[in-house]
């Protein structure tokens, strides 16, 4: 149950601490607004981008994976456009974010992780 608990909290924390980290290009006005940022987040990244991650296999291919930061800060970026009161000052604001999201869903994948893949 914690487990989960992490999980579903992982993109409400790095949210947070991207506005901590970047306080003059990622921009959000308190924590109720950063939690329905999380779950629009979520909802882009289960929903959308497997679509345009599948039409832009080719291009990915192409640059050798590289294009997925592309995709991460794309979903960033409608996020924040989704959500009223969330700033984020550009696309290079937008990479930074969905860096700081991949990592801290990452650190919480590998600390939830329970050792039978090992």
């Amino acid at each position: 149950m914690l487990k989960l608990l992490l999980r579903l909290a992982a993109p409400f924390i790095a949210i947070v601490l991207a506005t901590y980290l970047f306080p003059d290009r990622i921009a959000v006005p308190d924590y109720t607004t950063a939690a329905i940022f999380a779950v629009v987040l979520s909802l882009l990244n289960a929903f959308v981008r497997p679509v345009v991650a599948f039409f832009s296999m080719p291009l990915t291919c192409l640059t050798l994976g590289l294009f997925h930061f592309v995709l991460n800060a794309l979903m960033f970026a409608a996020a924040a456009w989704l959500v009223p009161g969330v700033y984020v000052d550009g696309f290079i604001a937008a990479l930074l974010g969905a860096l700081v999201v991949s990592g801290v869903s990452l650190g919480v994948s590998l600390l939830t992780r329970d050792g039978k893949d090992r």
